[in-house]
């Protein structure tokens, strides 16, 4: 009896404490992640290119693709536009990112006391980091919903442009895993599965409020597009045609290795350059596996994005097939191999672990509101000196890696700390 009074005021403190501290937390962070005003910054051009001087980046050899012939040189290409979507594996490439911007020197257009580019309100350049009109950066990578206009006003014009694109039925399901909590329409369905009940009649429980651009054509709606409408609307098509104009390469979460490759050709980089652990990866068990007829209606619910992806497939594979099938094959040969061998040096085990099983704070990733199925890496106790800085950094989740280069993330630690205690 004791201990069923001593659970009870444990919940009612626990509510009390939550119920205040959420309410101060959420008016806070709303105040502070309202879009700032605005104001009209003067227009200074800036450079065509903000790469190094060339004698700072040393060419190297072209091999036989779709871009050089053998015997040139090519020198990498340096300035970037990353558009990070949501649920694409992204901060696996950000990771390759941040590496080889430490590797070149490069200047990163960070966002300021949190880790987006005040999502999901339209991208501004005043967003970044100590901005000054004029000034050279090399990379931009956060979340963002893209912009196009203002980020032609703070890249050089030499930018290559690269995003990434997900199978909308899979990543609507971890939009919805991930998300979930956080769209209030979701708390009106009952039963404990769902995602299954609310495919089985999304119009019924949908409606366009509070952080529903998660649960319908996200990707759309990352580019900056309205996901709201209908697949026959003109504006999807003129949508499609702008994102294909601007993004040089579009990357696929299933062919990713392939996707690297293919990048590698593109902008002139090595091997090394390439080298990844997969982050922020879930458990199994959290997982839902779709069913035929969860998928159909899945991509069904997300049209828009399911039209944007088949294109895109479609643009991908011609540029396999003129890299070459048999020269892409052994390329991602040799990456897998190098990838497994980085693995048997860094990581102990050689897998990746649940939340509570990583030992080190440094190496726990961010975590969903109300559970841990974030999966993440402990690094080994005796790598060698060679290996040593380049394991922690490749096994280094997002948040932690932005810190090391220089962001001031406390808005967004602010909304951890809630998050913890409402795990509590």
């Amino acid at each position: 009896m004791a201990g069923k009074k001593g659970r009870q005021w444990r919940s009612m403190c626990k509510g009390l404490v939550l119920g205040t501290l959420l309410t101060s937390c959420m008016i806070l962070l709303y105040c502070l992640s309202t879009p700032q005003v605005h104001f009209s910054l003067p227009e200074v051009p800036v450079p065509y290119s903000c790469a190094h001087r060339p004698s700072q980046i040393h060419p190297k050899p072209a091999t036989n693709s779709s871009q050089q012939t053998i015997g040139q040189t090519c020198t990498p290409k340096v300035d970037i536009m990353f558009m990070k979507t949501h649920k694409t594996a992204s901060s696996t490439f950000l990771n390759i990112l941040f590496r080889f911007g430490e590797k070149h020197r490069l200047k990163f257009a960070f966002p300021d006391s949190r880790n987006d580019f005040f999502y999901p309100s339209l991208f501004q350049r005043s967003q970044v980091k100590d901005y000054r009109p004029g000034m050279c950066f090399n990379v931009i990578c956060n979340h963002m919903r893209f912009n196009a206009p203002e980020v032609a006003k703070l890249l050089p014009m030499d930018t290559s442009y690269i995003t990434i694109l997900r199978d909308p039925a899979e990543l609507f399901e971890s939009s919805f895993h991930y998300f979930g909590r956080l769209v209030p329409f979701t708390w009106k369905i009952p039963g404990d599965d769902k995602l299954t009940e609310f495919l089985r009649d999304p119009h019924y429980y949908f409606d366009a409020g509070f952080n529903s651009f998660y649960l319908k054509n996200l990707l759309f709606f990352d580019f900056g597009q309205d996901n709201t409408l209908e697949l026959d609307d003109p504006r999807v098509e003129e949508g499609m045609k702008f994102i294909s104009d601007r993004f040089q390469l579009v990357m696929l979460v299933e062919y990713f290795e392939e996707s690297l490759i293919l990048l590698k050709d593109a902008l002139c980089w090595e091997m090394d350059d390439l080298l990844f652990f997969k982050l922020n990866a879930r458990k199994g068990s959290t997982v839902s596996k779709l069913t035929p007829e969860l998928r159909a209606r899945a991509l069904e619910w997300n049209a828009i994005d399911w039209k944007l992806y088949q294109h895109f497939n479609k643009t991908f594979w011609r540029k396999v097939d003129m890299y070459g099938l048999k020269r892409m094959a052994e390329d991602v040969a040799e990456l897998r191999r190098r990838n497994e061998e980085m693995a048997s040096i860094c990581i102990e085990g050689g897998h990746a672990v649940e939340a509570g099983s990583i030992q080190e704070t440094a190496m726990q990733p961010w975590q969903p509101i109300g559970e841990k199925s974030i999966m993440g890496y402990n690094l080994k106790k005796n790598v060698d000196k060679a290996h040593r800085k380049l394991c922690r950094k490749m096994l280094t989740p997002e948040l932690q890696y932005l810190t090391e280069l220089g962001v001031n993330l406390w808005i967004t630690r602010l909304w951890g700390h809630v998050r913890d205690i409402i795990n509590w």
